[in-house]
């Protein structure tokens, strides 16, 4: 009987181990999902679009979140895309965040700043602006652009698009790929 009692006593005390083994082992183990950090944003809307269309440029804006600082009068654009038209060229521009003046229709995008033109132009930057009221893109960040194997590389760039006029700024380092000759 001593001896039916002392192994039910360990079987119980194996399973009260291994339990406890196997609760400690999940909660260590656990996933815990990231939790978004408060804002204080006065708004906060989900899957963000907007156009607009200026004289003969149009353009659309798409994001997956938009945050409005009233007080600031700012809003705040998480992987935002900016799609603009005009007549004779387009070209689109994303980032993982930027922000737009409400007042003024300024943007900023940054953080993996990509410009594709319909044409083939490609512009990759940190941080790329945009002032409306000038018609002015600009950038004191590095900049690379590449289209049609040529590559440009500056540490900033001045797009003036009411005098249609471009400007790589600092050491300005160039490539052009080598094309073949062709025989007449």
């Amino acid at each position: 009987m001593r001896r039916i009692s002392f192994g039910i006593l360990a079987a119980v005390g194996l399973f009260v181990v291994v339990v406890t083994g196997t609760l400690v082992l999940k909660a260590r183990s656990a996933r815990v999902e990231p939790v978004e950090p408060p804002s204080r944003a006065d708004f906060r809307i989900k899957a963000v679009q907007l156009e607009e269309e200026s004289g003969n440029v149009r353009w659309k804006l798409v994001a997956d979140q938009a945050e409005i600082f009233e007080g600031e009068g700012r809003t705040g654009l998480r992987r935002p895309v900016v799609d603009i038209r005009q007549p004779s060229r387009a070209w689109r521009v994303r980032g993982d965040e930027g922000d737009v003046m409400q007042r003024t229709k300024d943007i900023e995008v940054r953080n993996h700043v990509v410009l594709v033109s319909d044409d083939g132009l490609r512009l990759e930057t940190s941080v790329l602006r945009w002032q409306a009221g000038a018609q002015r893109l600009w950038t004191n960040a590095p900049v690379r652009i590449t289209r049609d194997g040529t590559t440009i590389e500056g540490s900033g760039l001045v797009v003036n698009l009411a005098k249609e006029t471009a400007e790589v700024a600092g050491r300005v380092r160039a490539e052009f790929e080598r094309f073949p000759r062709v025989s007449r």
